[in-house]
């Protein structure tokens, strides 16, 4: 049952100068491991077989406790506007900036795992008031994914993707917005896909990154380049998805670790912006230090490593394969995503695929890395949608 408007309230946060200065003493305290002992190479992705490598972690800690400063993020929060409303008994936070246009468009925007509302922070002014009259505005809503940031961490099992997707809907109708077009990444494009499938009523379109194959579908008829695509996904969940097993099966396991140690914690979130990006040697070629600290200290100072981490046991290999998409969809692949579903496979679920589009460049955290393409990129795909479904 839907709540008026007056239960949503205005959310501040403030983190206490003791939390802070708790954080840069354990910093400072921090017991580390030897050095990896694969071919330590002044440059090159080789030298993240093993994992982060040690001298690259100990400059990043020593930045952050040192320089880094947490108090402009906190700044930039309250600058788009913060709220808080309980669904199903579950504190929900969420970022909203209404756009000054009388022709905006309400948008949802999900993000992922190991990200946050990070991801979409720094473009929520530009979506909502662009510079160029033609281009479409929006209204822009980013969630905290329940057990992230300053979301309420869920104490009972049942909050996987389904029922986040509905609390989407719940959490919409509350700011006024019965129809919308929806944004999505990595766990944050799995709950776009749920939404349009499930509220087609509500679901005016959808732009996302990612896009989830039909069970078993076949490599007859792809491209080499979409055959390379579909081995590259192979490949990545039979050898590179460690971090999703242990979430999947026993997150509170790794947990203690998350919420104990920032060090661990760093490592953990690094090494995925690492791998996942579009980049030769560091993630800092293209996402700065002080973003993924932004990231990680948000995860640090909420406590959130192990209820963030169980989306992975709530949600994963959970994905519908009877779902199929109807709405206007646009759905862009990046070349260095982990997961890149080849066309022909995407159109068996989304069936009113009105813009594709393959970059040139970009990684699983493209708002992040090429967030004026990624902008200008959702922009032109949603275009596409409203003009489709209209």
């Amino acid at each position: 049952m839907s709540r008026p408007a007056c239960d949503i309230a205005v959310f501040e946060t403030h983190a206490t100068d003791a939390d802070l200065d708790d954080l840069r003493a354990r910093l400072a305290a921090a017991r580390l491991p030897e050095a990896e002992t694969v071919h330590r190479a002044a440059s090159g992705p080789g030298r993240w077989s093993q994992g982060v490598p040690l001298a690259d972690l100990i400059d990043l800690v020593n930045y952050w406790r040192t320089e880094y400063d947490w108090r402009p993020f906190e700044e930039r929060l309250d600058r788009v506007g913060q709220y808080r409303t309980t669904i199903d008994d579950l504190g929900i936070h969420f970022l909203h900036r209404r756009s000054a246009r009388a022709d905006a468009t309400p948008l949802l925007m999900t993000h992922g795992w190991p990200d946050s509302i990070v991801r979409f922070i720094h473009i929520v002014d530009e979506l909502a008031n662009p510079g160029d009259s033609g281009t479409p505005a929006f209204h822009v809503v980013v969630p905290s994914l329940p057990g992230f940031g300053y979301s309420e961490k869920p104490a009972t099992t049942g909050w996987g993707t389904e029922k986040i997707a509905a609390a989407w809907v719940e959490l919409m109708e509350r700011l006024g917005y019965r129809e919308f077009v929806a944004h999505g990444g990595d766990w944050g494009g799995n709950i776009t896909s749920v939404l349009a499938g499930r509220f087609p009523d509500r679901v005016l379109g959808i732009h996302t990154t990612f896009a989830e194959a039909l069970p078993g579908s076949s490599t007859d008829g792809l491209t080499a380049v979409e055959r390379r695509w579909a081995e590259e996904t192979r490949d990545f969940w039979a050898r590179r998805a460690a971090y999703a097993k242990q979430q999947a099966t026993r997150p509170q396991t790794i947990g203690y670790s998350l919420v104990d140690s920032p060090v661990g914690l760093l490592a953990w979130i690094l090494d995925k912006f690492a791998e996942w990006s579009d980049t030769e040697d560091s993630p800092f070629e293209t996402i700065s230090r002080d973003r993924v600290l932004d990231n990680v200290t948000l995860y640090w100072l909420t406590r959130t490593g192990a209820s963030a981490a169980r989306i992975y046991y709530e949600s994963h290999n959970s994905f519908d394969s009877a779902l199929r998409i109807d709405v206007p969809s646009a759905l862009t692949m990046y070349p260095r995503d982990v997961e890149k579903c080849p066309r022909p496979w995407a159109q068996e679920r989304y069936r009113n695929i009105v813009r594709w589009n393959t970059p040139e460049s970009g990684g699983h955290f493209p708002s992040l890395e090429v967030p004026e393409y990624f902008v200008e990129d959702l922009q032109e795909g949603l275009a596409a949608v409203l003009a489709a479904h209209s």
